[in-house]
């Protein structure tokens, strides 16, 4: 077994590399690289560095993919773009798509790997794909929109495992990034804040904060900035919290509540970009709307969810909407306008 491993830095994805080579795999190790705002300060030569260090320890070959152009058309454009146009996108779910399972998959395959790893915590069987064990780190949803053939060839050896555990393995093989904090940033932004990259990139104009009785009650940094739902700062306003109930990006405004929006669906949820691992699941599902997000049962009929009770939380177009049965994930779609 050939493996080429996702080596991002990170101590998930060194305790990969370490296991698949204990358990008799040949493994290489691949750091790819991604596109990086100019002018931001940005962790890619640090993370690589770690990497290569990790690799060095274990003793496997290490290379260097430069996925630059994937990461800027496939992930920052389809960011961009879905702000500006209202929706909601999920950067994280397209960078897996992408780039982890489209660019490094097929590089992979190109130098005769015959699987690829990563630090997923997530798990496979025959393959179909499952909510990894530690239920507060199954990254299941981030990988609705993988292709099924790129699956297949894929290994998750941290799937059935907990965090506590990946944290002793890495102390275990003396891994030269063992204490190494876990990235709380996006996937292809590292330490910058998706705010910040966007306020540099769209040069957002201050507008009207419109309450829910029509009244304005402040001032906010840019509609194009919010996605529906969130918890926003206003200015020259009084007390909050202060969520956004709805927007418009013509007028610049945006209306929000004290309290955080209930949104029941009026009928059907419509999904695009659909994406099945095996057969279209017709029927009764489990959806997610946003990671760690509420569990919410339902139908699935042509392309369409159903949900059986008002939703707690609004939902917006562009959202990922991401289904399972019995803790495994048959797939999801893009939330339709």
């Amino acid at each position: 077994m050939k493996v080429f491993v996702g080596l991002s830095g990170g101590v998930d994805s060194a305790v990969t590399a370490a296991l698949l080579k204990e358990q008799g795999a040949d493994v290489t190790g691949v750091f790819i690289k991604g596109w990086y705002p100019p002018g931001m300060p940005c962790t890619w030569a640090d993370d690589r560095r770690d990497a290569m260090r990790v690799a060095a320890h274990l003793q496997i070959p290490f290379l260097t993919l430069d996925a630059s152009k994937e990461y800027k058309e496939g992930v920052i454009d389809y960011l961009l773009s879905e702000y500006r146009a209202g929706r909601t996108p999920n950067p994280d779910i397209m960078c897996n798509r992408e780039v982890k399972f489209g660019a490094f998959h097929a590089f992979a395959k190109g130098e005769g790997a015959t699987h690829i790893g990563t630090g997923h915590y997530a798990q496979t069987r025959d393959g179909r794909l499952f909510r990894g064990a530690d239920e507060g780190k199954d990254q299941s949803y981030f990988l609705w929109a993988v292709p099924k053939e790129a699956l297949e060839d894929t290994l998750f050896p941290l799937g059935g495992m907990h965090k506590e555990e990946v944290r002793r393995l890495a102390a275990r093989y003396n891994l030269p990034n063992a204490t190494k904090k876990d990235s709380q940033g996006v996937c292809f932004l590292g330490s910058i804040s998706v705010d910040v990259f966007l306020r540099a990139e769209m040069r957002p104009e201050a507008g009207k904060a419109i309450g829910v009785n029509g009244a304005e009650v402040g001032t906010h940094d840019g509609s194009v900035l919010y996605t529906l739902g969130e918890r926003i700062a206003l200015h020259n306003a009084g007390p909050g919290p202060w969520y956004v109930v709805s927007k418009d990006l013509k007028a610049n405004t945006v209306t929000v509540s004290h309290g955080r929006p209930v949104v029941g669906p009026s009928g059907s949820i419509s999904l695009t970009d659909t994406n099945w691992f095996n057969a279209v699941p017709d029927g009764e599902v489990e959806a997610q709307y946003r990671y760690h997000g509420p569990r919410i049962l339902g139908a699935l009929a042509n392309d369409e969810f159903t949900p059986r009770d008002p939703l707690p939380e609004p939902i917006a177009s562009g959202q990922s909407l991401v289904l399972y049965r019995n803790n495994e994930c048959v797939g999801g779609g893009i939330i339709a306008a």
